[in-house]
């Protein structure tokens, strides 16, 4: 779809800053391409190959490998419904069954106003909450069908503030300060640990 925005471009290079190699930063910069257009678009991956200067195959290798970087346009909310064993148990694979009835797409499809795309996931690790799903990520627990119909009708209605469009992982942005940043260092280049020497010497006693 497209590559960064300018102004993602200028975070991509602050995020680039905080690592003594530029390819280390690679991860966090696949979540931001995934936050500007919802899915890691091609033309997104060429341009962080470009930034951090590796090449496209090795940033589609790393984007391929985490199921949480979709590569393909998903709905606005990705629902994930839990069908491993505590889950199913309780109910899991009837949850994913109801939620395919409500609305109308099978696990792995999209709805066609491009709102839900529904998946069929392993263990989520909320064992004890069984059966439980996750909205882009935000976990929702003991959910009965009632509640998931609930869910998908606050959701519909915008009444669901705590729940941003897919791609968002937080709302609040990481900065470090110049003043207090350690700056990077490459490994085996210094004698301590970049954040240590950055620290003044604490007073000597008596």
């Amino acid at each position: 779809m497209a590559r960064l925005t300018p102004e993602n471009e200028q975070l991509a290079r602050e995020i680039i800053g905080r690592y003594p190699r530029p390819k280390s930063a690679l991860i966090p910069l696949l979540h931001l391409a995934q936050e500007q257009d919802g899915y890691v678009a091609e033309d997104a991956m060429e341009h962080l190959a470009e930034l951090v200067d590796v090449t496209p195959a090795e940033v589609l290798g790393t984007c391929s490998f985490y199921e949480m970087f979709k590569r393909e346009p998903v709905g606005r909310y990705v629902v994930n419904v839990c069908t491993n064993i505590a889950c199913q148990i309780m109910g899991g694979e009837e949850l994913l069954a109801h939620a395919e009835d409500t609305l109308g797409v099978k696990a792995g499809g999209t709805t066609p106003d491009g709102m839900f795309t529904l998946e069929d996931v392993e263990c989520i690790a909320a064992c004890t909450e069984a059966p439980c799903l996750q909205v882009n990520y935000r976990y929702e627990h003991r959910i009965s069908h009632e509640g998931f119909d609930a869910l998908v009708d606050d959701l519909r209605a915008g009444r669901r503030d705590d729940v941003p469009p897919h791609g968002t992982l937080a709302r609040v942005r990481q900065r470090i300060p110049a003043a207090t940043a350690a700056g990077p260092a490459v490994p085996g280049e210094c004698d301590e640990p970049v954040w240590v020497a950055s620290r003044p010497a604490p007073p000597k006693e008596g």
